[in-house]
This record gives structure tokens, sequence and C-alpha cells, in this order.
């Protein structure tokens, strides 16, 4: 009987903590700030005519006067409605009391995965694009949830524009002549593309040698000369041979553009004075 008091005592410090626990747990959720993510831009990395890889920033901001850290992330990247691999921050990020931190989600999008010709893909000139998921941020409260959602769209890459202008005669011999193919190339793309046409010359349909040639130098939406020598051997190309003396003739390309893992056909014929 005489520990009755002794245990009465001890079911009302029990009370008495549960009560102050649950009080003290009441005023730090009515003091704490939800975290608040935002968007806060998108930019195209890397660009080729195969992929190309989308980088989004949220910036997560923390307005309370402690830290908080990034508890678990789920998260999605769509192109043209198709899934495609995205990264993501890893889990345990932290934020910095009454400070900020930018999450970066890089994906890499493959043209091969979105439409079955890429081809096709490329003539289009904007792609659509949505990013969605879900941040778990650890606070003194317990898990916050916090929603990711984007949409927009993104510049397709485009083949640059390629054409013969008027080759030059450098020099002749009996045997050959060299001769000057200058291309002209206009960027279609508001970035550089690093680009590359690899192919056979043709006179007077006589293939005369291969050329090849690095656009990546053309500025974006501009178009630029690139000059290349090529050697021509008579008695490969008799067809050429007599072209040259005439002054004129059909000169065609038949190769490809070569960019990033893709290879585009390039093929054109023109009507061209040869000038000495």
């Amino acid at each position: 009987m005489r520990r009755l008091p002794s245990v009465i005592a001890a079911v009302l410090a029990l009370s008495l903590f549960a009560s102050g626990c649950a009080f003290l747990s009441q005023l730090l959720r009515s003091a704490f700030v939800p975290p608040q993510v935002q968007f806060k831009g998108f930019t195209l990395g890397a660009v080729t005519l195969s992929d190309a890889t989308l980088n989004l920033t949220w910036e997560l901001r923390n307005p309370n006067p402690v830290g908080v850290s990034l508890a678990s992330l789920e998260y999605a990247f769509f192109v043209e409605g198709k899934q495609v691999v995205a990264g993501k921050p890893a889990n345990g990020l932290q934020i910095p009391a009454q400070g900020s931190t930018e999450l970066s989600f890089p994906a890499t999008v493959r043209f091969q995965d979105v439409a079955p010709v890429v081809q096709t893909f490329l003539e289009k000139d904007y792609a659509t694009y949505k990013a969605q998921g879900v941040l778990g941020v650890e606070t003194p409260i317990g898990v916050v949830t916090l929603p990711l959602q984007n949409e927009g769209q993104f510049e397709v890459p485009k083949a640059p524009r390629v054409e013969f202008l008027p080759p030059r005669i450098q020099n002749v011999t009996l045997m050959s002549a060299t001769v000057e193919f200058p291309l002209s190339v206009t960027s279609r793309n508001s970035y550089v593309l690093p680009v590359r046409a690899q192919g056979g010359v043709e006179i007077a349909g006589a293939r005369v040698g291969d050329l090849s040639a690095d656009l990546s130098q053309v500025q974006p939406r501009a178009t630029q000369r690139i000059s290349i020598p090529l050697t021509i051997y008579f008695a490969q190309a008799a067809q050429a041979a007599f072209a040259l003396r005439s002054g004129s003739a059909t000169v065609g390309f038949n190769g490809a553009l070569q960019s990033g893992s893709a290879s585009i056909p390039l093929q054109f014929q023109q009507n061209l004075t040869f000038q000495r």
C-alpha cells in the first residue's frame, strides 16, 4: 500500500512528460515552415543529330533556422510522350538553415528511342518534354513531400544546308588537276552543331575523289564558306577532264552527314561553271 503514492507519482510524471512532448511537438509544427521547391530553368547541353542532353534545375528553399535533408525522390522525364532515362541528386543532400540548394536533373535523349525514323524527327522545329516527380524532405517534424512538375519544349537539331559554289581550277597538268570545291554551309540551329560531311564527288557522272569537311565551325543561324581542295586524276576520270576543259559540268555529292552516332544521307547535284 505504501508503494501506491509512488506509482501514482510516476504516472503523473509520465503524463506531464507526454503532455509536454505533445505540446513541444505541436509548438514545433506550428513554428516550422515547409520547404519550397520552384522550377528555376531549362538548358540544352550537348546536342548532335543523334541525341541531346536536357538539364532541368529546381531550387529547394529552406526558410527554417534548422537544416533539412533530401530523404527520397521519385522522378520521371518524358519526351514526345516517351519516357527517357534521367539523372537525379543522391538522397541525403543537405539544405542549410535559411538557405537554398539547386537540384539538377540531366536527361540524355536518344532520338531513335523517341521516333521510329530519326530523319523524320529532325524535321520538327520543337519537341515537347514533361518532368514530374515527388521530393521527400527530412525535417524535424518528419518527411515533407513536395511535388515536381514542369512541361515545355526544346529546339530539335537540324542538319545544315549544304551546296556547292563554283569550283576553282588551281593547277592543271597533263595527268591531273587540282580543283578547289567551295561549300556554302548554312546552320539552321541556334547553337553550334558538331557535324561532318563525308562522301564522294562526281563531275559529269564520274567519281573524281572523296570529300571530308568539318562543318561544326559554322556559327548558329549563319552561312559560311568552306573550301576543300581535291586532286583529280584524268586517267581515272576522263569525263571529268573533258568537263574541266569545257568550263562547266554537273557536279554532284553522294555521302552523308555524321553527327554523334547518326549518319544522315546527303546527296545533291548542281550545274556549275569552273573558274580559273
